[in-house]
């Protein structure tokens, strides 16, 4: 696997829905995965994600466990050989990881 996109939730529903939306038409043709940690929202933003989209790994923690440990447990599920941590409230355009990708391959000491 090429990329994992780790995004942390904390009741923010609407503005992961338009991220996850944006991230899976940039992923489109890359050998990639989308995980979602979740931090005990109170909203709906887990309910959303099983049912419009179901192919994203989604972890629900049953703790807030903050920033920093939001992401590294989503960071330790990656199996991509690039991480992107990515915020919900972020909309990627459609060649974003492409261009990301190609930048980190073609840059022997990044």
């Amino acid at each position: 696997m090429k990329l994992s996109v780790v995004i942390l939730n904390y009741n923010v529903r609407y503005f992961l829905e338009l991220c996850l939306k944006s991230v899976e038409a940039a992923i489109q043709d890359i050998d990639a995965e989308i995980i979602v940690v979740d931090n005990l929202s109170p909203d709906d933003s887990c309910e959303m994600i099983k049912t419009q989209f179901p192919k994203v790994i989604l972890i629900e923690n049953t703790v807030n466990y903050g920033f920093s440990k939001g992401n590294n447990i989503g960071v330790a599920k990656a199996n991509g050989e690039y991480v992107c941590i990515l915020n919900p409230d972020t909309v990627v355009a459609e060649d974003t990881f492409k261009k990301v990708l190609a930048f980190a391959e073609n840059t022997p000491d990044m």
